[in-house]
């Protein structure tokens, strides 16, 4: 019998912190939440206080079976779900569900069964255990009212713009302003209008060096030249003119270091300097976060990554100070530990993200990560120890060079002392400038004018868009990322060069909500719910009274909405993309499972095509082969489909032969010297056969090898166990050898394969 049961979300975490605690405890994993609000209707009680009925979330039924009989066992719970508001609400309902409470009500609301940590380690595991708290159901409240306003903005609204629009169709209160501003980003760039302007440079001799300067002021005004009849006056007036420096200046300033990541900062980071996305960096924070295995023990490599604040524990600053004047030396250190200041909009509940030790280098870790949870690790590391680090010292100089109406400017910089830059590199170059004195009169090589043309403004970029939102305070960093994937699985917007541009069904859909629904669309009003959400979770409001507050007018504006909306009439979004069987310009679509492809010349033309995320063309015929179809002769080509590539007929679909492509493993089969080959069953699984099939009929589940077994004289196979090792076998369950598989890595024997 285990004295504590401690359930956790996920099975990688519990594995990793079931390693920290003794015999006493049991770790488990609730894979997440465990209720929710219905998906087949509203599942809220409107005229009830907006009570909300939760059922359990389908599949978990044997998950939470087990879970009951270990909590029968347990003298005592901890429910230990990440530290933020999904997290207290996974705690809530897990205790309402393993004490058979009823819905809503919690009679034992004051014990002592919450744990919370920042960091995955022994040391902040066993801390976490020793100071449990009550499940803070205020916290709990402002996930739920969350959870509460989107449902009610979801299932209202959607089913109006299928009515209206089309099916399959969905609003959501944060990812229609999302929507909105990357439609008004691209009006901007449609409605915009370059204006030419022109800028001057003036090359001067000084000894054996160059010194360029730019026109910065005429008539001591800013230097603005519309165009070359202007510019031609500008250098006109310069001719015969004296270059005098009127102003020799040098000045230190000094440059601090950024902040160690939020959630938000990590994911511009990681977009700008690693090519990821949003989604993708955090899947890999995840990994690094629950535990990566170091040598044999798993560890958290970093603290949450769920965090709007830049907070630092005073044992990790003090860490890394001392790693820096280990490493680097004392003037490397700042004067005193940094304190960087906190976000207008941050809850400051944790720290930033961080290495959960500073002494575990990039370097020292590598071997143990992949590549792109090494990159991560990297960038995490590198800004946490950069952010506690000495500024960098830069000399500016600036000349001012006088002539006729005119005033040049010269601009260099030296760092002459790097600080925080010796690590975390940013774009400062040295500029060095050769020795002016004021007064000198210099000598003009020659005038560099130039034309311009104003630039329209940029699309959004990923990084561009989640930093746009956080600074208008709509959303919170946990949820950016599924508010930038509905959006896009939607088919509103779509991704081209990495930036973010509407789609037309994104337009019709935006310019309808913004003309009925404004508030929902508003971003002030948007901003201000996140505002009164972090009120409930400090006690500050009651989760009932925003919700009150929003349904009135939202409900009437809905019931104007059904009446004055006609039947919309949707344009199909038309493509680059030309049907190679009937020449027209191919059209974006949505289906069942998202957006694709399809020719307008339907029915007469049924060629359609798949498309990524971002709306290109998913290759699928990869060329053409040496097989004939033996049904039509013509010459079968290769495509990639689900499960690999395969030959397929040309014809489709009046010849829809297809044929599977054997593909060759190097291994020649030990009865009848045939090659084997890689195959998949009807079900998709990956089996090897031998290509001399229906003749010779050897197949293996496992991957075969080229060494024999010694004993029975069949193939030796392989396998990767459940912690990643290689373990090889031969493919005979009844021969001795099986007994005694090998693990490689210098792992322990297995006592069967």
């Amino acid at each position: 019998m285990s004295k504590y049961l401690v359930v956790v979300e996920s099975p990688t975490k519990a594995k990793t912190i079931g390693k920290f605690l003794g015999k006493n405890y049991k770790v488990v994993s609730s894979m997440g939440h465990i209720r929710d609000l219905p998906k087949s209707k509203l599942g809220i009680e409107v005229e009830e206080g907006f009570k909300p009925h939760y059922i359990t979330i389908r599949g978990k039924g044997e998950m939470l079976k087990e879970l009951k009989k270990s909590a029968k066992a347990a003298d005592k719970i901890l429910y230990a779900a990440d530290p933020d508001r999904e997290g207290e609400a996974i705690a809530w309902h897990l205790k309402q569900y393993l004490e058979n409470n009823p819905e809503g009500i919690d009679p034992n609301a004051s014990e002592l069964c919450r744990i919370e940590f920042n960091e995955i380690t022994k040391d902040a595991i066993k801390n976490a255990v020793k100071n449990p708290r009550p499940i803070d159901v205020n916290r709990f409240y402002a996930q739920q009212s969350r959870r509460i306003l989107d449902r009610l903005v979801g299932y209202k609204l959607s089913p109006l713009l299928w009515k209206k629009v089309r099916k399959g169709l969905s609003a959501g209160r944060v990812q229609s302003v999302a929507v909105r501003l990357i439609c008004e980003r691209q009006r901007e760039i449609d409605n915009f209008k370059p204006e030419e302007y022109w800028t001057l440079e003036a090359d001067f001799l000084h000894q054996d060096s160059l010194l360029s300067a730019k026109l910065l002021k005429i008539d001591g005004k800013k230097a603005e030249i519309p165009n070359e009849a202007a510019m031609e006056t500008v250098i006109g007036g310069l001719k015969d003119a004296v270059y005098k420096v009127i102003l020799a200046q040098k000045k230190q300033k000094n440059k601090a270091p950024l902040p160690t990541f939020t959630t938000s900062s990590m994911q511009q980071e990681a977009n700008q300097k690693l090519n990821f996305t949003a989604k993708r960096t955090m899947q890999l924070a995840q990994q690094l976060y629950e535990g990566i295995s170091l040598g044999g023990s798993n560890v958290g490599l970093i603290s949450y990554m769920r965090t709007d604040s830049v907070r630092v524990a005073e044992p990790a600053q003090q860490e890394a100070l001392d790693y820096i004047e280990n490493t680097y030396g004392k003037e490397y250190c700042p004067a005193k530990p940094r304190q960087h200041a906190v976000g207008a909009h941050a809850q400051n509940a944790h720290e930033g993200i961080r290495p959960t030790s500073v002494q575990r280098t990039p370097l020292s870790v590598k071997q143990y990560l992949n590549q792109p949870q090494y990159r991560l690790y990297k960038l995490i590391w590198e800004r946490f120890v950069a952010s506690q680090m000495a500024d960098a010292k830069v000399q500016t100089t600036n000349y001012d060079i006088e002539a006729n109406r005119c005033l040049f400017r010269a601009s260099g910089n030296i760092v002459i002392f790097p600080g925080y830059m010796k690590l975390y590199k940013n774009d400062d170059k040295n500029n060095v400038l050769p020795e002016v004195k004021e007064g000198e009169v210099l000598t003009l090589k020659e005038l560099l004018p130039e034309q311009h043309f104003t630039q329209a403004p940029s699309a959004y970029t990923e990084a561009a868009l989640i930093k746009t939102l956080e600074k208008l305070g709509i959303g919170r960093p946990s949820t950016y990322v599924t508010i930038i994937e509905t959006v896009v699985s939607r088919g509103y917007v779509s991704r081209k060069e990495k930036t973010f541009h509407p789609t037309e069904l994104g337009i019709v859909v935006n310019d309808l909500l913004m003309e009925h629904f404004p508030d929902i669309l508003n971003v002030e009003f948007t901003a201000k719910m996140e505002e009164k959400l972090d009120q409930v979770e400090v006690g500050d409001l009651g989760w009932q009274k925003i919700l009150e507050d929003f349904y009135g007018p939202f409900s009437a504006s809905l019931e104007k909405a059904e009446e004055a909306i006609g039947e919309v009439e949707l344009v199909d979004e038309v493509s680059d993309v030309v049907c190679e069987y009937c020449g027209k310009q191919m059209v974006y679509k949505m289906g069942r499972y998202g957006r694709f492809l399809a020719c307008p010349g339907y029915p007469a033309c049924r060629n359609i095509k798949s498309v990524d995320k971002d709306g290109n063309v998913e290759e699928k015929t990869l060329g053409e082969s040496d097989v004939q179809c033996e049904k039509c002769g013509r010459t079968m080509v290769v495509k990639k489909g689900k499960y690999g590539k395969f030959l397929a007929c040309p014809g489709y679909p009046e010849c829809k032969n297809i044929k599977s492509i054997d593909e060759e493993i190097g291994v020649k089969c030990v009865q009848c010297g045939g090659e084997l080959v890689r195959k998949r069953n009807k079900r998709g699984k990956v089996f090897y056969g031998c290509q001399n099939y229906p003749d010779c009929q050897v197949a293996y589940w496992n991957l075969p090898l080229t060494e024999v077994c010694p004993e029975c004289g069949r193939h030796m196979v392989e396998k990767t166990g459940k912690d990643g090792e290689r373990i090889v076998f031969c493919e005979n369950k009844e021969c001795p050898t099986n007994q005694k598989a090998v693990k490689t890595k210098g792992r322990k024997k297995s006592t069967n394969a």
